[in-house]
């Protein structure tokens, strides 16, 4: 005969078993074993039996208790005795006896095994094998539920954490993955569970419901608990991100028997919330939280790729300059990591700076990033959204595509990612921002993207995915992608942003779609990002200032989101002395000289870039000349610029829709073209 406690209380005998109905005797027999083979008080077992507030006669009713018991024992056989030793009572057991102590036993002799992990991992299965159910479901005792049972939960959680750690050490990520689902959604708020599970499936090739997990745990602790996920959960993430190989699995951290710790090989903590961490494998390094981030995509909205931090350029003095971090910047993969391994951090960072509108150091596929401080845009937002969450008709099997187009340095991509992670919930595979150009600029090819993708969200459809295909070339690039399911290459069942510089309108004419065509920002909308970026206090102290910086940034997103980081960097500089300042030069002084390719000129010189050389010359000549070249009679002397090239250099984003006129340059491109004139002829002169 042997006593059970870990599920409900009961007596077997073989496979013959007697679960004990709820009862005070029951309450007593549960205290009593869970001390077994030591003497426990009869004040703690009045309380065990009847709580906090007992009645007068609990003593001589604990008396009546220890007989019924002694009663149930001998009618069922059990040969153990409860004795009574001074103050207080004891029963007498052994592993065979008790399955607590028979757990104990294996989990003890499993750590002397540390040496052979599948004879470890044998007999921890053994330890657990033993667990029936719910911890002493059928015990009514506030006392022990409060005191007792989430250490002994406690006690197997730690040989779950170390079997689970020993299949991922073993390279059985399957298995693991079988009891990890089970464990994270018992145990939502056990942080290595977490971390195991995103670890298995990470190292299964499934990198997208790794990512997906993570954020659906920092989601939870968030909203249940208001704190962030632990210092090493953030650090796997950041691997996989990366790519990282996570190298051999680690053995896991020891268990906790009694009180005491079994030693068995060091390793990572256990962060249940609630719990002492047993190690701490270092921590993260911190952002500076007063530090403003400025991402190469163009946050609030300011241009398809923003400024990182700012140095000084020209004669403006520094006063008390604080760095701006770019916290988007990420090292690139480690050698050896598979193609789409190569990913810009996510959660917790700002933006990706992979593209073409400011040098990126590889084409990484990544999680949708936040866009810190995002601004205006309102009615294009909420279109979108309506847009990306629209029911399609079932006969439509394309995927559902919305383009978002403009000048470069217009907020495409800040706008894309936005909106995308406001419908993020539709998505229940994730969203990916998919970078459709090189380091150096050259269009990705499709057959290439799709690989990635594919590789990225996994073989199995787990619902549907949410793709920012971002600065798209030309339609050939990408209409291969948007084929209808079932077809090579196809991208099925998912919905698709793609962000470009060209209106693209082939591609709409033949796959459909809905297009969004930004503009630079309103007067308010200026205003707006100003007070977002530098604060309200320092804006409202200066309104007209800050009202003729933006008209000097000609309300162009990426112009203004360069200015505010010079800004930030001088935080005692009054916004008059700047706007005087910026008004002597603005293209030379909107550029950050410890990142000189970030910079409105450097934006402008790569759009041009990418133009047939003809197409470059003759917009050169547009914005060099009078403001009659764009009308459709032309200057007297010269006659109308055909209307073909100027339909194309609107296609391009570097002519913008009237007044006056059916065409206009936007004065800072406009200043851009001149000043590169003037520089190129005094170079020729100098020669």
């Amino acid at each position: 005969m042997r006593f059970q406690l870990l599920g409900p209380l009961a007596l077997a005998d073989g496979t013959d078993t007697v679960v004990l109905q709820p009862s005070k005797p029951a309450n007593l027999l549960a205290a009593l074993l869970l001390h077994a083979n030591s003497a426990v008080s009869a004040e703690y077992l009045q309380r065990a039996i009847w709580g906090e507030e007992q009645p007068a006669t609990a003593k001589a009713a604990l008396q009546t208790c220890v007989l019924r018991l002694r009663r149930l024992f001998s009618r069922h056989g059990v040969t153990t005795s409860i004795e009574a030793v001074p103050g207080g009572y004891r029963i007498t057991a052994a592993p065979p006896t008790l399955d607590l102590l028979g757990f104990r036993d294996r989990v003890r002799r499993a750590a002397g095994l540390d040496r052979e992990p599948e004879a470890e991992l044998c007999a921890l299965r053994d330890a657990l094998a033993l667990w029936q159910g719910s911890l002493l479901a059928n015990v009514r005792s506030v006392v022990l539920h409060r005191d007792e049972v989430p250490r002994l939960a406690e006690e197997r959680l730690r040989a779950v954490e170390r079997v689970c750690d020993l299949l991922l050490g073993l390279g059985r990520c399957g298995e693991a993955l079988v009891d990890l689902w089970t464990a994270t959604r018992v145990h939502p708020g056990h942080e290595r569970f977490h971390e195991q599970l995103i670890e298995a499936l990470y190292r299964s090739g499934r990198q997208a419901q790794a990512l997906a997990e993570y954020r659906r745990v920092k989601g939870y602790l968030l909203e249940e608990l208001g704190v962030d996920p632990s210092p090493s959960l953030r650090r796997l993430e950041l691997s996989i991100l990366r790519g990282e190989d996570l190298g051999p699995a680690g053995p896991a951290a020891p268990h906790v028997i009694r009180g005491e710790t079994v030693p068995l090989p060091a390793t990572r903590p256990s962060t249940d919330r609630g719990a002492v961490p047993v190690t701490d494998r270092g921590a993260v390094p911190a952002t500076d939280p007063g530090a403003s981030p400025v991402t190469d995509r163009g946050a609030a909205a300011a241009g398809d790729r923003g400024a990182p931090p700012v140095g000084d350029r020209g004669a403006l003095p520094v006063a008390h300059a604080a760095p701006v971090t770019d916290r988007a910047a990420v090292p690139a993969a480690a050698p050896g990591t598979t193609p789409v391994a190569a990913r810009v951090a996510a959660a917790g960072t700002d933006a990706p700076a992979a593209g073409t509108d400011a040098p990126a150091a590889a084409s990484r596929i990544g999680p949708v990033p936040a866009v810190p401080h995002f601004t205006g845009r309102a009615a294009e937002t909420a279109a979108m959204a309506a847009r990306l969450t629209a029911t399609s008709p079932p006969e439509d099997d394309r995927p559902l595509t919305v383009l978002v187009s403009g000048a470069p340095g217009i907020g495409k991509s800040a706008l894309a990612q936005h909106a995308a992670r406001l419908v993020r919930d539709a998505f229940p595979a994730g969203q990916l921002l998919v970078p459709m150009t090189r380091a150096d600029g050259e269009p990705r090819p499709a057959d290439e993207v799709a690989a990635d993708v594919a590789a990225t969200l996994g073989a199995s459809g787990e619902g549907r995915a949410l793709l920012i295909l971002d600065d798209v070339i030309d339609a050939d690039q990408v209409r291969p992608l948007l084929t209808p399911r079932g077809e090579a290459g196809a991208l099925p069942g998912h919905a698709v942003v793609v962000t470009s510089r060209m209106g693209l309108g082939g591609l709409i004419a033949t796959h459909g779609g809905w297009v969004q065509r930004l503009t630079t920002f309103t007067e308010a909308e200026s205003y707006a990002l100003l007070l977002t970026a530098l604060g309200a206090e320092r804006v409202e102290a200066e309104p007209r200032a800050a009202h003729r910086l933006a008209a000097l940034c000609g309300h162009f997103p990426a112009a203004l989101r360069i200015l505010t980081a010079r800004l930030l960097t001088r935080p005692g500089l009054r916004l008059a002395d700047a706007a005087d300042w910026l008004g002597e030069d603005p293209l030379a002084r909107l550029t950050l000289t410890d990142s000189p390719d970030h910079s409105v000129d450097g934006l402008f010189d790569r759009a041009l870039g990418r133009l047939d050389p003809r197409l470059s010359e003759a917009f050169t000549h547009l914005a060099q000349g009078p403001p009659a070249l764009l009308d459709d009679q032309g200057p007297e002397d010269e006659g109308p610029v055909p209307e073909a090239v100027r339909e194309r250099l609107a296609d391009a984003g570097l002519l913008e829709d009237g007044p006056p006129g059916p065409y206009r340059i936007h004065d800072l491109l406009r200043a851009h073209v001149r000043r590169t004139a003037r520089i190129r002829d005094r170079r020729t002169e100098k020669v």
